[in-house]
Order: structure tokens, then sequence, then C-alpha cells
């Protein structure tokens, strides 16, 4: 019953026409859902770089503080007495 009403269908002209449009919406839609995943991955990626590039600039700063800091306790005092901090 139901082989004979499919073919019966899919034999028409319109219901190819409509089977394309179909598939046709389909494919429009799918590209927009995956264009907007692409979308948030992008923004979860800037976001992260962001970070990264924060965390190095903060880790960049307590390097060349680490480079100025007085090597052993005379340089420490020396710096005090001259004023120094």
């Amino acid at each position: 019953m139901w082989g004979g009403l499919f073919d019966g269908i899919i034999s028409r002209a319109w219901a190819w026409r409509l089977a394309g449009l179909v598939l046709v919406a389909l494919t429009i839609i799918l590209f927009l859902f995956n264009l907007r995943r692409t979308a948030e991955r992008a923004g979860r990626v800037a976001e992260r770089i962001e970070n990264l590039e924060r965390a190095n600039a903060i880790q960049r700063q307590m390097l060349a503080a680490a480079s100025r800091r007085p090597r052993h306790r005379d340089d420490l005092v020396e710096r005090l007495r001259d004023s120094g901090f």
C-alpha cells in the first residue's frame, strides 16, 4: 500500500520540484547552523588568545622586576641606604 502511494507521488513532476526545494532549504539551514557554530568557536579562540597575551604580559613584567631586584643582602642594604626603592 505505502509502496504504491510512494511510487505514485515520486512519479509526479511537482513532487520532484518540492523535494528539490526541501533539499535546498535544508542545505541552507545546515549551512547557517554551521556558520553560527564556527563563529562561536572563533570567539572562544579569540578570548583564549587575549587571556594568553595578558598572562604573557604579566609574566614579562614579573621577569623585568626580577631582573632589577637586588642580588643579595648587601645590595639590598645599599639600595635602602641610597633610597633606591
